[in-house]
């Protein structure tokens, strides 16, 4: 079986956002052996989050950003894990994620999605950005895809919008992110 951990142990990816994409694409990239992630969020840990974010009961309460990094740690002590607490700016993400080979973009808000892809894909032209857009609800796995416009990929249904009747739910959020990571890994590894 081919072990790509030499392959990206040199490689960072930033992650912009901790909550269901942002941790369960962070722990994706972890159990594959990427060399350094750097995480940010300024939310802290409640107990709705338990349903679709890579957290655990005893971490209630804690900010995100740092209970991430130490979920990371405990499956591969050896990957570097840069946390912020922050909610991010375009300044604030040219500044953190300017040594990435990749960017995540995993928030919740619309604005803020658009406003991390727009300051990517101006001011960080040689980045590649993976957002995960639609992925409410249940079923319908067939519509879950990844689309490429030039250094954008977006993951999901692109559609399903998070509502009342349409929650975010574990299996499609983690199918998304999942996706997510798997994008990574191929523009990583040049597949």
């Amino acid at each position: 079986m081919k072990d790509y951990r030499i392959q990206l142990s040199g490689k960072t990816v930033g992650i912009a956002g901790c909550g269901g994409l942002g941790s369960n694409c962070a722990i994706s990239l972890a159990r594959v052996g990427l060399g350094k992630l750097i995480i940010a969020d300024f939310d802290v840990i409640v107990e709705g989050n338990l349903n679709r974010q890579y957290f655990f009961h005893d971490q209630i309460g804690l900010k995100k950003a740092f209970a991430l990094k130490e979920n990371i740690q405990r499956i591969d002590e050896k990957i570097k894990v840069e946390a912020h607490d922050i909610k991010l700016s375009p300044e604030s993400i040219l500044e953190l994620f300017k040594d990435c080979d990749v960017i995540v973009e995993a928030f919740d808000l619309a604005e803020m999605k658009k406003m991390i892809i727009e300051t990517v894909l101006a001011e960080m032209p040689d980045k590649w950005i993976v957002s995960g857009i639609g992925l409410a609800g249940i079923g319908n796995s067939n519509v879950i895809k990844s689309r490429r416009i030039e250094k954008l990929i977006i993951c999901g249904d692109e559609t399903t919008e998070v509502s009342e009747e349409l929650p975010p739910l574990s299996p499609r959020v983690c199918m998304v992110a999942n996706m997510q990571a798997n994008e990574v890994l191929e523009i990583l590894l040049k597949k």
